[in-house]
């Protein structure tokens, strides 16, 4: 199974390596991206940490996040790589009752999806959807919460380029409303970090992205940034109180200064940006 552009190159090849699914036990292999040759041009970094690549001449758009969850092929159970068979025995029977909800749900959202075949954008947004579902079958010690809220954010990611694809099918109402969820999850599991409830230590890999590994600077940041713009707004006075803890957060990411290799240049202008910017509303505020 592998992917091919319009002139029959090739984008993904086949794992060599079996996966079982710890669910329903079939065997399968996964697909993954060629990344050589050409096939991924970078482009602008987002202020949501996102790395932007520009289409190939030779090899057309490749999306790397589409081939970052493992997705049973049957069951449709799916993790990242590092976590995928380790599934609590305990657990097991829960995921596998949960079978017809998961498969409904996600063809609601995602039509006409078949991982037996090559990926599509189509494939790569539900199989982040998928993830984020499925942790919740997982133990705390694994940082379930922070990687579900990674998940959200990059199925919304693959949802803005199915907007550009499909215009007016709504998946720009979605873009958002998986950002809602990222914000959600994201500062929830700050909060149970903080408070003991969670550990973030299992999560080796911050990203948000594929490209780069922003670390927990990273994901304060990403905090801040999806509390600002997609967090409650109804209420003045707590949107006041949740402002001021995000201007507090991100004056000390770039409050050292110099960037360094979990901080460059780039990413200390994002947290800029945000700080002024966060700063302009609370002046706003204050003043009314």
């Amino acid at each position: 199974m592998a992917a091919l552009n319009d002139d029959g190159l090739k984008i993904t090849f086949q794992s060599k390596k079996d996966y079982k699914c710890p669910v329903c036990d079939t065997v399968f292999k996964k697909e993954e991206l060629l990344s050589g040759g050409g096939r991924l041009i970078a482009g602008k970094l987002t202020h949501e940490l996102h790395r932007l690549y520009e289409p190939s001449k030779k090899y057309g758009e490749v999306f790397p996040l589409a081939y970052q969850s493992i997705v049973c092929p049957e069951c449709w159970f799916s993790s990242t790589e590092a976590d995928f068979e380790s599934l609590p025995l305990e657990n097991r029977d829960i995921a596998r009752e949960d079978y017809e909800k998961r498969l409904r749900d996600t063809r609601l959202i995602f039509p006409n999806v078949d991982f037996n075949e090559p990926r599509t954008l189509m494939e790569g947004a539900a199989s982040l959807y998928l993830t984020m579902r499925c942790y919740d079958f997982y133990h705390k010690q694994i940082s379930p919460t922070i990687k579900q809220g990674l998940s959200a954010l990059r199925c919304a990611w693959l949802l803005d380029e199915l907007d550009k694809k499909y215009p007016g099918q709504h998946y720009d109402w979605l873009g958002i409303l998986f950002r809602r969820k990222a914000n959600y999850l994201y500062n929830r599991a700050l909060d149970s970090e903080q408070s003991g409830d969670e550990t973030l230590s299992g999560m080796k890999v911050f990203g948000p992205d594929t490209d780069k590994n922003y670390s927990y600077e990273g994901m304060l940041y990403i905090c801040a940034y999806l509390h600002y713009n997609y967090g409650p707004k109804d209420n003045a006075e707590e949107r006041k109180t949740t402002l001021e803890g995000c201007r507090r957060t991100i004056a000390k990411l770039f409050g050292m200064g110099k960037s360094s290799k979990d901080k460059p240049g780039a990413f200390l202008e994002h947290a800029r940006n945000l700080y002024d910017t966060i700063n302009s509303d609370l002046k706003e505020m204050e003043a009314k």
